[in-house]
């Protein structure tokens, strides 16, 4: 078995940046020769999965793209492919089309075989132990909230602890608490817009010029350190 190669995107954007912009050179370095992948669409709702393949294909012109949809047999695309790119959107959406289709287990054993993935917002949502954590509204209903299982912790992408003046729901930190009092043993790991984390060679990175937050029950820490983060997969 190898060493998963997985790169988890907070967001395609930081900012007022061009799409997938600060996440170019991440993922160049990440695929190393790498020219053919597959892409997921399968979170994008408001949009059709061909123009949400085209627009990655126009972010990332060094690359050929095919949404998954689009292949004659995913299940031989996903085993035949040297790396899966799975875009953002509503993260329900997402693991149930995967889920229905039986994807789910067939890219766990290609990234257990080799396979490198790249994920961003909902596409790095399922790397964890369960969707539990997302920001996104149960639009479908899964047959299961367990996602893909590549680090032992929950995910909160585009997490912010921000507050505009006046508002009155619960904050980011509110509801990843509740989460805290209800699974006191598993960390959540919140990454902000811009930064990315980084599992390979059973280390796990923090990429971008933001610290990563990570909440276990009731604590909340700051931390950019790689060792501090790498304790985290065992």
């Amino acid at each position: 078995m190898s060493k998963p190669r997985v790169l988890m995107l907070s967001s395609s954007r930081a900012g007022n940046e061009d799409y997938l912009e600060s996440a170019i050179p991440h993922i160049g370095k990440f695929l190393d020769g790498v020219t053919e992948v597959i892409f997921v669409p399968f979170a994008g709702v408001t949009l059709s999965w061909d123009y949400y393949t085209e627009k990655v294909q126009q972010a990332l012109p060094q690359l050929t793209i095919t949404g998954i949809h689009q292949t004659p047999d995913p299940t031989e695309a996903i085993r035949k492919t040297q790396a899966i790119l799975v875009g953002g959107g509503n993260t329900f959406n997402l693991l149930n089309e995967l889920q229905i289709r039986g994807l789910d287990i067939e890219i766990q054993q290609a990234i257990d075989d080799g396979c490198g993935y790249i994920g961003w917002s909902a596409g790095s949502n399922i790397c964890g132990l369960s969707i539990k954590t997302t920001n996104d509204m149960p639009i479908v209903e899964p047959k299961s909230f367990n996602a893909l299982n590549f680090v032992p912790f929950q995910l909160n992408p585009h997490y912010t602890d921000y507050q505009p003046e006046g508002f009155n729901g619960e904050t980011r930190d509110q509801r990843i608490a509740e989460f805290g009092v209800l699974n006191p043993s598993t960390p959540v790991v919140g990454i902000r817009e811009g930064s990315a984390l980084l599992l390979a060679n059973n280390q796990l990175s923090l990429l971008g010029e933001h610290d990563a937050v990570i909440f276990l029950g009731n604590s909340k820490t700051k931390v950019r350190d790689t060792q501090t983060l790498t304790a985290l997969l065992s």
